[in-house]
């Protein structure tokens, strides 16, 4: 996979249309009540995963949380946490998110809580996530391994998988899937654009929004 020339594709598309092609094949990858916290920036990048387990980190010399995957994460990346423990307690803050952003990582998505979502806002960084609060992850939570499998709101997510975030939501692509998902994408982005130039033709909604819209593809089984 060219994931370079994927990613350039992906930025110029919106997640309403690359869920609308992931439908079309049948494939779930919209991560639903994940939401924008900081930031009114679009993002579109490489998943790089950390996980998050209950409890005190067993290894008393371990780096921080997160602190790895910043470290190892390059410009194309996007850090993806999963954090599933049961516990109210946060995974990624306003330190972390300032050093992410000065790598100029593309931002960060998490299952489960942030906090200093202002510190955050401050930094530019794009972060979306399942929850806020201000409790602390000392103590309570551990980083357990980074570029594994995760679970994002039900969704199964690979190292090395696409996603694309905006005001609309979060929405995962399969890499096996990437090719087939882009174009697909990318005919629902041409179709609508022609549709909104069609309204400023005075072409009637009814007309514009007709049977070949709601068939553009048909679903997979």
């Amino acid at each position: 996979m060219d994931f370079i020339e994927f990613i350039t594709r992906l930025e110029k598309l919106d997640t309403c249309a690359v869920s609308d092609a992931l439908d079309s094949l049948g494939v779930n990858g919209v991560a639903d009540g994940i939401q924008r916290r900081s930031t009114r920036q679009k993002i579109a990048g490489r998943v790089r995963t950390m996980k998050l387990a209950a409890g005190r980190q067993p290894d008393s010399d371990a780096p921080h949380l997160g602190t790895r995957s910043v470290e190892e994460a390059e410009d194309t990346d996007v850090i993806v946490l999963e954090q599933l423990s049961g516990i109210n307690a946060a995974c990624w803050g306003g330190i972390l998110s300032e050093a992410t952003q000065h790598k100029h990582i593309r931002g960060v998505v998490v299952e489960g809580p942030v906090r200093d979502v202002d510190e955050i806002n401050e930094t530019g960084l794009p972060v979306f996530s399942r929850s806020i609060t201000p409790v602390a992850a000392r103590g309570r939570i551990h980083e357990a391994a980074v570029n594994v499998a995760v679970t994002i709101r039900g969704v199964s997510v690979e190292p090395g998988d696409l996603v694309i975030a905006d005001g609309s939501g979060v929405v995962f692509v399969p890499a096996a899937v990437a090719e087939e998902a882009l174009a697909r994408a990318e005919q629902v982005a041409a179709k609508e654009r022609r549709m909104v130039d069609a309204v400023h033709e005075n072409i009637t909604i009814t007309e514009i929004m007709d049977s070949k819209y709601e068939n553009m593809f048909e679903r997979a089984d």
